[in-house]
């Protein structure tokens, strides 16, 4: 291989702000369109050591972030749930795997951490009201989670509903269209 195109390579991969790649996603940063190409570049960077490849297609930077990877795994998705409430201070249950919601439900262990995957409806998932962008990864705000859990979840018990921002958690109902979903927050959030 070419040193120079080489180091081209990993400057472009390492320069980039992501951790998390998809095949796709350094297909384009280099603007490589031979995908069988590169992917013989990229296994060679993965016996070096220079990239990991915790699931096929996918390739990390060795201190790569586990929220960004959790965000790339399965798209469209965001963290949410449990994950995003515990950190809140809504529920106080130790929970140690980062909770998505994306459009399949599934348990992924990727080197010592579990990544949760809770299916919601696709007109759901696809609205970013409730949603940050921090860096490369999508998550809830606190009353987001709130209200994905429950549409999930009818019986799911909160610790704490302090935290929560009641006008934010009126705004953002419309989005799950559920006048029963409707009828248990306006409950919870008067007994609250």
């Amino acid at each position: 291989m070419n040193s120079s195109r080489n180091s081209d390579f990993v400057l472009s991969v390492y320069s980039d702000s992501r951790s998390v790649f998809s095949l796709k996603d350094i297909a384009m940063l280099i603007g490589e369109s031979d995908f069988k190409r590169l992917n013989e570049r990229l296994n060679y960077y993965v016996r070096k050591g220079k990239l990991l490849r915790p699931r096929k297609g996918i390739y990390v930077k060795p201190n790569y972030n586990p929220q960004e990877l959790a965000c790339t795994l399965y798209t469209p998705s965001y963290i949410s749930l449990e994950y995003v409430l515990q950190k809140a201070g809504v529920v106080f249950q130790y929970d140690e795997r980062i909770t998505i919601v994306s459009y399949l439900s599934r348990s992924v262990d990727i080197e010592g951490c579990t990544y949760g995957y809770r299916k919601i409806k696709g007109e759901i998932l696809i609205v970013t009201q409730g949603i940050n962008q921090i860096g490369n990864v999508n998550i809830a705000t606190p009353e987001r989670a709130f209200l994905d859990i429950l549409y999930l979840d009818a019986t799911y018990y909160f610790d704490n509903l302090n935290p929560l921002d009641k006008n934010l958690i009126t705004k953002l109902l419309p989005i799950y269209n559920s006048k029963t979903l409707t009828a248990r927050v306006n409950k919870l959030l008067t007994n609250g």
